[in-house]
């Protein structure tokens, strides 16, 4: 077994990866750091090669091209060591539904090798960080969605792995049961777990993450949502009036430098400007000294949503990938 090459700042590295099922590239040209600690999503459409990319990082299947990293083991040379390091969470929970809570979890961590004194105090924790202690020794079956997930989340951590790869862990849930897992994966996140969260849900990433790397055949863009957003820059002002603004408030509005346009629109003054913020002191004193009543100023940012369709390049109803991989 190889030794861990990587800086121990890094959980995962990434180069130019990417897989060819025969003839057909799933996803190439993967390059991403994670630190430790990290939250980073995977985000794309159904299809983009996120399921993929995670199954090459976890080594589950080879790469084409490219190398990777998992705590420092190559995925080439040191798959093994690689898979005991890394805690994965699937679309299903893939449980043993006539088996308790904690059998299964006692199962799960048998497989692993930990000793029965480690499997009984790492079941006890994690049971309890994610509310489930009350109901260990109530079979699988008897739980709702959520809670299955959640046990699954707890079945990845037993081994105390070093990345958790979560590949579409709300896929197919109702909402109860999808707030149920995005609490529990924020429960990871404060405790400073570095996990890797493959979505195509843009809320879900935009809560969740400390950066979001879009992906599409391959690694289109990575960074956080703020800069995400600000790298589409501002909308503007949405400016709540006591009453409509007149053609006089208007005329001085966009006289403004900095100002693009402003008018009126569901009840509110929409002034459009690429720094809503450094505009917004001058749009305030010229709608006061014109006699408006201003309710309330708030700088509009680009939506995550509308990042997603820019740095994709589709619009929304006229493009789609097919679920291939």
């Amino acid at each position: 077994m190889d030794a861990p090459s990587e800086s121990t700042e890094l959980a995962l590295t990434a180069h130019g990866l990417g897989r060819a099922f025969e003839d057909r590239w799933a996803v190439r040209g993967v390059s991403l750091a994670v630190h430790r600690g990290e939250v980073v999503g995977l985000l794309g459409p159904n299809g983009a090669g996120k399921t993929t990319t995670v199954r090459m990082l976890t080594a589950l299947i080879r790469p084409t091209e490219g190398t990777a990293t998992v705590a420092g083991f190559d995925v080439h040379k040191d798959p093994e060591s690689v898979r005991t390091r890394v805690g994965i969470l699937t679309e299903t929970p893939g449980l043993y539904e006539k088996l308790s809570a904690t059998a299964n979890l006692d199962f799960f961590g048998r497989l692993y090798g930990l000793p029965a004194e480690v499997r009984a105090e790492r079941i006890e924790r994690y049971l309890r960080l994610f509310s489930l202690w009350d109901r260990r020794d109530d079979l699988a079956a008897t739980f709702s969605k959520g809670m299955k997930q959640k046990l699954a989340i707890a079945r990845a951590l037993l081994h105390d792995p070093s990345v958790v790869f979560l590949d579409e862990p709300t896929a197919a849930l109702d909402p109860e049961a999808a707030f149920i897992v995005r609490e529990a994966i924020e429960t990871l996140r404060k405790a400073g777990r570095t996990i890797v969260l493959a979505t195509h849900n843009l809320d879900e990433a935009d809560r969740l993450c400390d950066r979001i790397a879009f992906i599409r055949g391959g690694l289109l863009r990575i960074d956080s949502p703020a800069a995400l957003r600000g790298a589409l820059g501002g909308h503007g002002l949405s400016v709540r009036l006591r009453d409509t603004a007149s053609s006089e408030q208007l005329g001085a509005v966009r006289g403004l430098q900095g100002v693009r346009s402003a008018e009126m629109a569901d009840g509110l003054l929409q002034v459009g400007a690429a720094e809503p913020e450094t505009v917004a002191p001058d749009v305030v004193r010229a709608l006061v000294a014109s006699g408006a009543d201003i309710v309330e100023v708030r700088a509009e940012q680009a939506s995550l949503e509308r990042v997603y369709f820019e740095i994709m390049g589709v619009t929304p109803g006229a493009d789609s990938l097919e679920d291939r991989v």
